[in-house]
């Protein structure tokens, strides 16, 4: 045991003799992965998706909104008397115009009435020409002195009574002729039929409701903008819309004269065409008022730029294969493309850490990963000096 020992010590020290020549001085600097020096610097590692380039692009400053996109008119079809339903002539997705028939009730006693209402109105009519003419002759007579100026009195009655019974039979007369018309229920509106509440042989109450209407060829969204942020939306505004995964646009329609006192926000009306109607009421759709467009714009994506102490903002440019950090001031914000503009702070063409990729430290060595093979290579970056 003691022999086998003694030959280990003696190989080690043989090791250390062979290779003394070779070792630099203490405080020599050091090749090797972690870079140069007496302590090696710290190395970070990056895929290409960790890494992001500034660029110069337009960008729009707006406001993001939310919500789900409503027919511009609903209209409750109900009914304006009560009876049996004779017939149901629109069903569930049906286009209407204006004016068109949806249902009939059966009319044989609204008919009847109008019948009567015009005989009234026929009788009404004579009495009041008979009341007529003998207040003529009446007339005529007292000027001749053949009777007295009662019998005058009593005729100009009769003629007063005459025209009121008229008046009366016309009123019946209309009453009937809208009963006879309110048998048949007719579209208020152009639109689709979204529901249909009766089928035909029902008996269906006054007030009943029928069908139910909506008006989608436009369609509006209500969205509430935070107080802060509605000085810069007006009326007329264009608005970028995604819904189903597709474009749309429309335009600020009006805005609440108010702001909430709970939500502190101004609620926003936008109006979009849909005379296709590619797009369904109740849809969910996010957008973009339109404010003003910059051009020119230093863009970066949101996670390049972090928060630092207060309201310091930050972002780690990479700089000679080395991370340095730089103080940003930050304009637009698009959250819904995940952007923002660059004030100062950055040029176009830096490279800026935007990946999450843990802590970060000033003057930490970086690797970039190849996107072929995976292999690791130095980060490239502009001819830049750290500031």
């Amino acid at each position: 045991m003691t022999v086998a020992l003694s030959s280990s010590l003696g190989g080690c020290s043989e090791a250390a003799s062979e290779s003394g020549g070779s070792r630099p001085p203490g405080g020599a600097p050091v090749s090797g992965r972690g870079g140069s020096g007496g302590r090696s610097a710290q190395t970070l590692t990056l895929s290409p998706g960790d890494v992001s380039v500034v660029r110069q692009t337009s960008m729009v400053d707006g406001v993001p909104i939310t919500g789900n996109l409503r027919p511009i008119e609903t209209v409750d079809v109900r009914a304006r008397l009560e009876g049996d339903l004779e017939g149901v002539y629109a069903r569930e997705g049906d286009y209407v115009r204006a004016g068109q028939l949806l249902a009939r009730f059966e009319s044989s006693a609204q008919a009847s009435g109008a019948e009567s209402a015009v005989a009234d109105r026929a009788a009404a009519q004579g009495d009041l020409a008979t009341a007529q003419w003998s207040l003529a002759q009446n007339e005529e007579l007292f000027k001749a002195g053949a009777i007295a100026e009662g019998e005058v009195r009593v005729a100009r009655n009769g003629v007063s009574t005459a025209r009121a019974r008229l008046a009366a039979a016309n009123s019946r007369l209309r009453t009937a002729t809208l009963s006879s018309r309110d048998t048949r229920v007719i579209a208020p509106t152009s639109g689709t039929i979204e529901k249909r509440f009766i089928e035909r042989g029902e008996h269906i109450s006054n007030g009943g409701q029928l069908f139910s209407l909506v008006r989608n060829d436009v369609l509006e969204l209500a969205a509430a903008v935070p107080e802060n942020q509605a000085g810069v939306v007006a009326p007329g505004q264009r608005v970028q819309f995604l819904a189903n995964g597709r474009s749309f646009e429309g335009r600020v329609a009006r805005l609440s004269p108010t702001v909430d006192p709970v939500s502190r926000s101004v609620t926003v009306y936008v109006q979009i065409p849909n005379a296709t109607g590619a797009l369904k009421g109740g849809t969910f759709a996010t957008g973009t008022v339109l404010a003003r467009t910059v051009s020119e714009a230093l863009v970066v994506p949101v996670s390049a730029v972090r928060q630092s102490v207060g309201d310091k903002r930050i972002a780690y440019r990479i700089v000679g294969g080395v991370v340095d950090t730089s103080t940003v001031q930050v304009g637009i914000v698009n959250d819904r493309e995940g952007v923002l503009q660059i004030l100062s702070g950055l040029v176009a063409g830096d490279s800026v850490v935007s990946g999450n990729v843990g802590s970060l430290g000033k003057g930490m060595k970086v690797q970039i990963l190849s996107p072929v093979g995976g292999e690791s290579r130095d980060a490239a970056a502009p001819n830049r000096s750290p500031r």
